[in-house]
């Protein structure tokens, strides 16, 4: 019997013992391919050498030191690279654990920022439908997965919820990308005229949406008129690039390729790649000049923030994303895996949709193609893709709700940047079966 509490306390888990590669080694021998690199955390496979090596000679050195007291050589140097390589005006790092507190560091440095710059009516909060920021309170307020919120919403902030830009579904028959972003373009706008444009303090969106919605890019030039919208308007944008970011769809971030800075950035999972629990927010310099010409001191704080281990563990893997030429592997390898996707699942009854950039592609799966009608929740589809891959040695990452927060099941694929041709042939080998054997049930 276990005395951990876990997620589910009806499924009896099995035991993870090593890693190698792209693969994880259960105590009974069993090896598991994979294909989510945990929750796309594990960018560089279980096994890096180089990362575990400069872990352990930080532990050797000195383990932690609170930063109400101290900075560390490791914090420095890792915030010192990822502003040089961030997009232009991103130029401090506040660092924290994972994306949950990221979000939250990002939402409560917002709000500092109004107070700091004369505009204390500044409150409201709008994020999107279907969109995922996390599990602490404050995070899961900007959400806005129905199914995740429900039983917390007596205890969640009040934030206004806008439609995601999510084409397979809502975009209009015959609606132009062009006009189908100027559309979510102009549903904003008149959120923050209702809200009234001075009370309206942020906007927070996933760049490339995540795990409620499955790898949905955004279509092109939506978020350039995001961004004209907030300018106009004074709203801070906060994008959040917690499981999109750090090369996982191809460029370092993924904002990049919109053409777009935000004022803060939010990163974590491929940040440390799983070697250390660590997520960071990219600060835009008016922001950051805001605080240190007001108050001078963010009033937050967490107190494993800017751990030393943590931050050499993370410096070592992105110098290895840099070093290895892992951006230019994901898209290479992430080519390779639309290519194997479309050619096994485009004509599938149940596949309606093959969606994704780089190394982050999901399948929703649909009971009709042509009415893109979703199963029955009670089926709990994605659930039996996560066993079946399981059964055949593969772990992928199924969620349900995509279309309401309740109704629709897809599959996110977002394996490690370091996967081989044959591990992709590998992949939908074992997952194609799975998906069959799931539904078919």
């Amino acid at each position: 019997m276990t005395h951990i509490f876990h997620r589910d306390q009806r499924h009896a888990y099995p035991v993870a013992v090593r890693g190698e590669g792209c693969y994880i080694i259960d105590a009974q021998g069993r090896r598991y391919l994979d294909a989510a690199a945990g929750a796309a955390v594990s960018c560089l496979g279980h096994d890096d050498a180089e990362v575990i090596a400069a872990i352990e000679a930080q532990l050797k050195r000195l383990p932690y030191a609170v930063t109400s007291f101290f900075t560390n050589e490791p914090a420095e140097e890792l915030a010192d690279l990822l502003a040089k390589d961030a997009p232009e005006g991103l130029e401090k790092v506040w660092f924290a654990l994972d994306g949950s507190e990221a979000v939250e560091s990002a939402l409560k440095l917002a709000r500092q920022f109004a107070l700091e710059s004369g505009q204390p009516q500044r409150h409201v909060v709008i994020s999107r439908r279907q969109s995922y920021h996390g599990n602490t309170l404050g995070a899961l307020s900007a959400g806005g997965n129905a199914f995740r919120r429900a039983p917390y919403e007596p205890l969640l902030v009040p934030m206004q919820h806008v439609s995601p830009c999510y084409a397979y579904r809502e975009r209009a028959a015959g609606e132009s990308d062009g006009a189908y972003a100027e559309r979510l373009a102009l549903e904003l706008e008149h959120t923050i005229e209702r809200a009234g444009p001075r009370d309206v303090l942020a906007f927070i969106a996933e760049t490339v949406a995540g795990a409620t919605l499955g790898s949905v890019p955004p279509v092109v030039g939506y978020f350039r008129r995001v961004r004209e919208i907030c300018d106009r308007h004074g709203v801070l944008l906060i994008l959040d690039e917690v499981m999109c970011g750090l090369g996982r769809t191809g460029p370092l971030h993924a904002c990049l390729e919109e053409g777009i800075v935000p004022e803060l950035l939010c990163l974590a999972k491929g940040l440390g790649a799983g070697y250390q629990p660590i997520g960071a927010v990219l600060i835009h310099r008016r922001v950051a000049e805001a605080v240190a010409r007001g108050s001078g001191a963010f009033q937050h704080g967490h107190t494993f923030m800017g751990h030393a281990a943590a931050c050499a563990g993370a410096l070592a893997v992105q110098n290895a994303i840099r070093e290895r030429g892992l951006l230019a592997a994901v898209r290479e390898r992430g080519a390779g895996l639309e290519e194997r996707l479309r050619a096994r699942f485009a004509a599938h009854p149940h596949v309606g949709d093959i969606r994704g950039r780089g190394l982050f592609w999901s399948l929703e799966l649909v009971r009709d193609r042509e009415t893109k009608a979703p199963f029955d929740p009670a089926l709990c589809v994605h659930a039996r893709v996560k066993v079946e891959a399981m059964l055949r040695g593969l772990t992928c990452y199924p969620m349900p709700g995509c279309v309401d927060g309740r109704r629709g099941d897809h599959v996110l694929l977002a394996p490690p940047f370091v996967i081989s041709e044959s591990q992709l042939d590998e992949l939908v080998s074992k997952l194609a079966p799975a998906i069959d054997a799931a539904i078919a049930e």
